[in-house]
């Protein structure tokens, strides 16, 4: 009698242990997610103000009220709702942040059986060198908040005084980071590429007009706020980062050629083996 489940074969799971590794990864990655949303509303209002420091807020509204730096606004929530909204959704925010090492190890132990050894080595790489460089987005993109809240308001009419929404900003600030951060995976994606023999680096040298005039227009397009300052905040430094790809992909690419030239060359020095002279016939 035939069994109702063929064992799998070596180093294979069958679809059933999938899904409880599956299931097993993501009790572990909510849990953690949910233990640290809840530490973290313990701190919420030491939150929110580290997230609203950067708008220039008045202490009194009051025609003409500005700061040593220019015009000001009035800080303030929308409703009786809207403080346990930003609350919660602050708290949330520093429980995903705060829980990503922890999913993203769990995330990693469910690919990890799946790929060769190389594969494993290029996605460690990325993600050792992927992690940085989003947190250096997003710190970037906070300490230009402060520019950018200045510059927005600024508009604002002399006779008029801003109303600053917390949660609007909050928004405004979630989408900056965010935006920042992975902006600044494209040097890392751009090597990848060349690690893996897809893009050259003098493809990329060729590409550096098109590159920065794509920059300029997806920094226009993807700053939430849309000023000025904010869009060269964000082209800059991505430009740079890519110029820096260039120049790994073309250290890259001449590592790659030497190794092709010796391993040519040890080719070339490999003796030849030459065909045994015919006997010649015995006469009788």
């Amino acid at each position: 009698m035939l069994s109702a489940e063929l064992p799998a074969p070596e180093g294979h799971m069958p679809l059933a242990g999938h899904l409880r590794e599956l299931r097993n990864r993501l009790t572990k990655a909510i849990g953690a997610v949910v233990v640290t949303t809840v530490v973290a509303g313990l701190f919420h209002k030491q939150l929110i103000d580290f997230v609203i420091a950067p708008l220039p807020g008045c202490t009194t509204v009051q025609e003409g009220s500005a700061t040593a730096a220019g015009r000001c606004g009035v800080i303030a929530t929308n409703g009786l709702l809207s403080p346990v909204a930003l609350a919660l959704k602050v708290s949330l925010t520093a429980g995903l942040v705060g829980a990503s090492p922890v999913w993203l190890h769990q995330l990693w132990q469910f690919l990890a059986p799946g790929l060769r050894r190389g594969e494993r080595k290029y996605t460690l790489a990325f993600l050792a060198t992927g992690i940085p460089l989003f947190l250096t987005g997003a710190v970037f993109a906070y300490a230009v908040l402060p520019a950018t809240a200045r510059v927005l308001i600024s508009f604002t009419p002399d006779r008029a005084t801003s109303i600053l929404p917390v949660d609007d900003f909050l928004d405004l600030a979630t989408r900056m980071v965010v935006v920042f951060g992975l902006s600044f995976e494209l040097p890392l994606v751009l090597v990848m590429l060349n690690l893996a023999g897809i893009l050259s680096a003098a493809r990329m040298t060729g590409w550096w007009r098109h590159m920065v005039l794509g920059v300029a227009a997806f920094a226009a397009i993807a700053t939430p706020s849309g000023d000025p300052l904010s869009m060269l905040a964000l082209a800059g430094p991505v430009t740079a980062l890519y110029l820096v790809a260039c120049a790994v992909s073309w250290l890259n690419d001449r590592r790659r050629e030497r190794a092709d030239t010796a391993a040519r060359a040890l080719d070339a020095d490999e003796p030849s083996v030459l065909p045994e002279p015919n006997e010649s016939p015995q006469r009788a």
